[in-house]
C-alpha cells in the first residue's frame, strides 16, 4: 500500500489557528515534510508545527526549494524533493507536507502536488485548507475585507505602476502580497490617490513576530519578505 500525501495549511503564524483537522492529520502522519531554509534557520511552517510536534516524536523532513528562475535547476530540485517524499510514501507511510497559510493559495504545495502527480500518479493526495495571512490580517486589523456587493482583489505586488494602480481603482479592497520589494511604488500610488490613510501594512501577521507598520515611515524601511498591505477604500 502506498501512503497518503496530505497538503496541510498550518495558518498564518499563530499555532492556535491550526485547524482541528490539520492537527489530526499531522498526528496521524508518519512524516512531516516542510520547506527548509538553506541557511539552517527554521522555516515559518516548521516553527508553527513544532509548537505541537517535536522531532523526537515525528520524522521531520526538511525540503529545500531553490529560489531561482533557471528552469533546469528548478526541474532537478523539484524532482529531488518529490523523490525524497516518495521514498516514504512507497513504504506505506503517510506524509504531511505543511505550508504556512493555505496550501492552494500562492503556496509551494501547488507545484509540489503537481510534480508528485506527474511522477507518481498512484499517490493519493488530500488537501487540508488553512487560515491564510489575508484572513489573519483582517482579524488582527479588525478590518472587513468585503461587504454586500463590494469587490476584493488579491494581488502579488510587482513593479508595474499601471497594474497596481488599476487594481486599486477597480476594487473596494485590495490585498497586496509580498510588498517588500515594491513598497516605494505602492506608497507613491497611495499618495497620488489620496489613500495613504486607507492602507495598512503588517509583517508575519498573528505570529509572535508580528509587526504593524506606520505607513508614513515606510519609505526608508527594509521590510521582511512575509509582509502584506491591505488597501480598503
Amino acid at each position: 500500500m502506498i501512503g497518503t500525501l496530505y497538503g496541510i495549511g498550518v495558518g498564518p503564524g499563530d499555532p492556535e489557528l491550526l485547524t482541528v483537522k490539520a492537527f489530526r492529520r499531522l498526528k496521524e502522519a508518519d512524516v512531516i515534510a516542510y520547506p527548509k531554509k538553506t541557511n539552517g534557520s527554521k522555516s515559518y511552517a516548521q516553527q508553527i508545527v513544532e509548537a505541537y510536534f517535536s522531532p523526537s516524536e515525528k520524522h521531520m523532513l526538511g525540503l529545500v526549494f531553490p529560489m531561482t528562475k533557471d528552469e533546469n535547476v528548478l526541474r532537478e530540485k523539484w524532482d529531488e524533493t518529490v523523490d525524497a517524499v516518495w521514498e516514504h510514501l512507497r513504504e506505506g507511510k503517510h506524509v504531511a507536507f505543511v505550508t504556512e497559510g493555505d496550501p492552494l493559495l500562492y503556496s509551494t504545495c501547488i507545484h509540489f502536488m503537481r510534480t508528485m502527480q506527474m511522477k507518481y500518479s498512484d499517490v493519493s493526495i488530500e488537501i487540508v485548507p488553512g487560515v491564510s495571512s489575508i484572513n489573519g490580517a483582517a482579524a488582527r486589523l479588525q478590518l472587513p475585507l468585503a461587504d454586500g456587493d463590494e469587490t476584493i482583489a488579491i494581488v502579488p505586488a510587482r513593479d508595474d505602476y499601471d497594474a497596481m494602480r488599476k487594481a486599486i481603482e477597480a476594487h473596494d479592497c485590495v490585498i497586496f502580497l509580498k510588498v517588500a520589494k515594491v513598497i516605494p511604488l505602492l506608497l507613491s500610488i497611495l499618495k497620488e490617490m489620496n489613500l495613504t490613510k486607507k492602507a495598512a501594512v503588517v509583517t508575519k501577521v498573528t505570529s509572535h513576530e508580528e509587526v504593524r507598520w506606520d505607513i508614513e515611515q515606510l519609505e526608508h524601511v527594509s521590510l521582511p519578505y512575509l509582509t502584506l498591505m491591505v488597501v480598503r477604500k
